[in-house]
């Protein structure tokens, strides 16, 4: 995968980095570790604009965000409450995830497109749970272009070496991606707690 990401945005230049980054943000699991800092190394060689490689990534980033929130905002609910039973997901889980977004949606959003795996795949509960689109591509460009940013950064600097980025974050995906989402749970049911105490108060 690595290998072939790689061709395509020395190839594709500016195109390929947007098809690649719009493509990990709608759910396929393409490593903006590898594109990114890539464009950052091209950029260094005078091959590519620095500006053009972050707002191609967050461009790319945006659209496909927009398209997995798209579908599941209007399809995702029933497609949990007719077929989520074979997985274990019920009307329950989508109220959750309501009630989760209502109250973290915009940071919920914002912190997931800073984290590797967690900004793949974040479009789809705040589709869930019809969050306001203002709200989600607001969130989604404000964690977006710092993430870019700082991988571009990073190519820029690494030249060549651009594939120690990956080396670096890929061994704490995981670790940070179950960190996160623990973080976000605790202060999900603490929020839950202080509220009814609030309300029985």
């Amino acid at each position: 995968m690595t290998a072939l990401l790689v061709t395509l945005v020395a190839n594709g230049g500016l195109v390929a980095i947007f098809l690649t980054m719009a493509a990990e943000s709608a759910g396929i699991p393409i490593s903006s570790e590898v594109v990114v800092p890539l464009g950052g190394s091209l950029a260094a060689a005078g091959i590519l604009p620095f500006a053009g490689v972050v707002l191609a990534a967050t461009a790319g980033n945006l659209a496909g965000s927009a398209a997995a929130f798209a579908l599941a905002r209007r399809y995702g609910s029933a497609l949990v409450l007719r077929y989520g039973g074979r997985v274990g997901l019920d009307r329950g889980h989508l109220v959750l995830a309501e009630r989760f977004f209502g109250r973290f949606g915009p940071a919920a959003v914002f912190v997931g497109r800073l984290l590797p795996v967690v900004r793949t795949y974040i479009s789809f509960p705040a589709g869930l749970s019809r969050m306001g689109w203002g709200t989600f591509l607001l969130a989604t460009v404000g964690g977006c272009v710092p993430w870019n940013l700082a991988l571009a950064c990073a190519g820029l600097l690494l030249g060549r070496q651009y594939g120690l980025v990956d080396r670096v974050l890929g061994p704490l995906v995981v670790p940070v991606a179950i960190a996160v989402v623990v973080l976000l749970a605790v202060a999900y049911f603490l929020g839950r707690r202080v509220g009814a105490r609030r309300a029985n108060g």
